[in-house]
């Protein structure tokens, strides 16, 4: 065992007291002295046995802590999941949902969909109000705003490929909760500026309430959410589903005003699905089917840009933003008319991604002219913000990408009173009534009405590239509805415009989803190609950050590099 990492993990969770720092680029592996009380944020890391990214260097650190123990990388994306559920608590969690797409050394491709789900009292109209108003306020915030969690039980789906046994992939997470953590300065700023809505949508005050201020370096501990953690060390699934955990969040529902029971957590399952795969210029991109959006959309975009020289056009070009927002445009058209959870409602996947569809949908592209969305709806076919990511590979083959997420930071902001996990906000995610914009601004329609055990359609795209037959590239990004067009340009940068994982992963982003008809830029994006799309006639809007990447690439001596994005406490580690 690599002998900085007996180190760590002899003083990983020592009760003590230290700081964080951040380390852009460094080339690190597990490091000596590294604790819960005074951790590093490293961006980059480079191992031949495995590497992790993750939203948290205290996660990703025990996802590299069971690799080291004999775990392979379904074992390690576990443990960081758990962890996240700690160290993370805005979008890491119990109490929302998520998905996984895996690479197995054997060849064999998973896809796993704990996505939340309806409860079973949900109906298509419960958040319309007696004048026809939809109401957003209890769709995204509170009790009512929240389905049927779904992360734990994927889970214990995903252990099936594991090695190690549940005891040593929810350990680290269970020292975080109960011995606590130092919080970085950005945890400490979203914390504070969440304690009105804390004490608002809570029946039991959380521990994320605090008379002063939270300040970068104090120390988070969570009893509750320990005990709830040993429940399920001790009894499985179950030990969320049923028994005490179960009966506390249906205290908590009833007390709030909230419809999820007893019988709602106890029927959930995860579900296996198909993986949605296509070629691209050589390569086998491999990413999530519905309820998730984001393997259909990347495919028609990728394919809606293949025609076009686009390598030639170069990075951030006039001519490259403007193609690659055009196909962003007509995608998204499809997504509001098309997609939703296909055990429901009859998703349209194959003939939407057909060669003859996306040739017919780029047939009014225009080069140099902006479209508008008012004039591009869906194509006809002939027969229909908070989040978090995850990136792991092995040396044996295995690749893992999982996406999970309450939907708005910190979810419902709502917390499970005495057992100390958030709940998701992600009813939200359904169309709550045709045409009525989500948090994200997405429009929906049928295909996305709210149903009893129905899951909501999802932007989480945890993608694999194949070069060869084996992975390539783990790639994802929180960001609601900006996770597709980030991953669709990270895949472009690297794949097309041969960029370092580094540059493809920090560079300025941008991002247009029909509606709003608008474009999207970071701070940063290249000022001349923004004066030439406002030429052309597009709307150009300056935002906050868009999404935040972690990628593995395999490199050609055969070792792995992971990259973490600068835009947060996001780390990267690997041995």
């Amino acid at each position: 065992m690599n002998k900085t990492f007996c180190i760590y993990s002899l003083c990983f969770l020592l009760l003590g007291y230290g700081c964080y720092t951040t380390q852009k680029n460094k080339n690190t592996t597990a490091q000596q002295g590294f604790t819960a009380f005074k951790y590093d944020q490293p961006k980059k890391a480079v191992g031949s046995k495995g590497v992790v990214a993750s939203a948290h260097p205290l996660a990703s650190m025990a996802g590299i802590k069971v690799m080291e123990q004999g775990g392979n990388a379904i074992d390690a994306a576990i443990a960081v999941q758990l962890a996240l559920a700690v160290v993370y608590p805005g979008a890491g969690n119990l109490g929302g949902g998520g998905f996984m797409v895996a690479h197995l050394k054997n060849g064999q491709h998973l896809a796993l969909d704990y996505r939340e789900m309806a409860p079973g009292k949900a109906h298509r109209d419960m958040y319309i109000d007696a004048d026809g108003t939809a109401n957003t306020n209890k769709s995204q915030n509170g009790h009512l705003a929240s389905g049927v969690p779904g992360t734990v039980a994927g889970l214990f789906e995903s252990l099936k490929y594991a090695r190690l046994d549940i005891a040593k992939l929810i350990a680290p997470a269970i020292e975080l909760a109960a011995k606590g953590f130092v919080i970085t300065e950005a945890e400490a700023r979203s914390l504070n500026s969440l304690q009105s809505e804390f004490r608002k949508q809570n029946t039991v005050l959380p521990v994320f309430v605090k008379a002063a201020a939270w300040k970068a370096g104090d120390t988070l501990i969570q009893s509750d959410l320990s005990k709830t953690l040993q429940r399920i060390k001790e009894k499985g699934a179950a030990g969320f589903y049923e028994g005490e955990t179960a009966r506390l969040v249906v205290e908590e529902m009833k007390r709030g005003n909230g419809i999820i029971s007893l019988e709602d957590l106890k029927n959930y399952k995860a579900k296996w699905r198909t993986t949605h795969e296509f070629d691209y210029k050589g390569y086998r991109i491999v990413s999530m089917p519905m309820p998730s959006s984001g393997g259909v959309l990347i495919h028609q975009m990728l394919r809606m840009i293949e025609p076009y020289p686009i390598a030639d056009y170069g990075f951030q070009s006039p001519q490259a933003v403007q193609l690659m927002v055009e196909a962003e445009r007509r995608a998204y058209a499809d997504r509001a008319a098309y997609m939703g959870d296909a055990d429901f409602y009859k998703v349209p996947a194959k003939q939407i991604t057909s060669d003859s569809y996306i040739k017919a949908r780029m047939a009014d592209y225009l080069p140099a002219t902006a479209g508008k969305s008012a004039d591009i709806k869906e194509g006809n076919y002939k027969e229909s913000e908070e989040t978090t990511h995850i990136s792991v590979m092995d040396a044996d083959g295995n690749a893992v990408a999982v996406t999970t997420t309450l939907n708005n930071g910190y979810g419902s902001r709502t917390v499970i009173g005495h057992a100390g996990f958030l709940m998701n906000n992600e009813m939200d995610d359904f169309s709550i009534k045709p045409g009525v914009p989500n948090f994200y601004g997405a429009i929906g329609g049928e295909a996305n009405a709210i149903q009893p055990g129905k899951r909501m359609l999802s932007s989480m795209t945890p993608t694999i590239v194949l070069k060869d037959g084996k992975p390539y590239l783990v790639i994802g990004t929180p960001g609601g509805t900006t996770i597709p067009t980030s991953v669709f340009q990270t895949l472009v940068n690297l794949l097309e415009f041969n960029m370092s994982v580094t540059d493809a992963v920090n560079k300025p982003k941008f991002h247009h989803q029909w509606l709003p008809d608008r474009v999207d830029i970071e701070k940063g994006f290249m000022e001349t190609t923004r004066l030439a799309l406002e030429k052309m006639g597009y709307n150009i809007y300056q935002r906050n950050q868009i999404g935040r990447m972690e990628v593995i690439k395999k490199l050609p001596d055969g070792k792995m590099e992971a990259v973490a994005d600068i835009r947060g406490d996001d780390a990267a580690f690997g041995f």
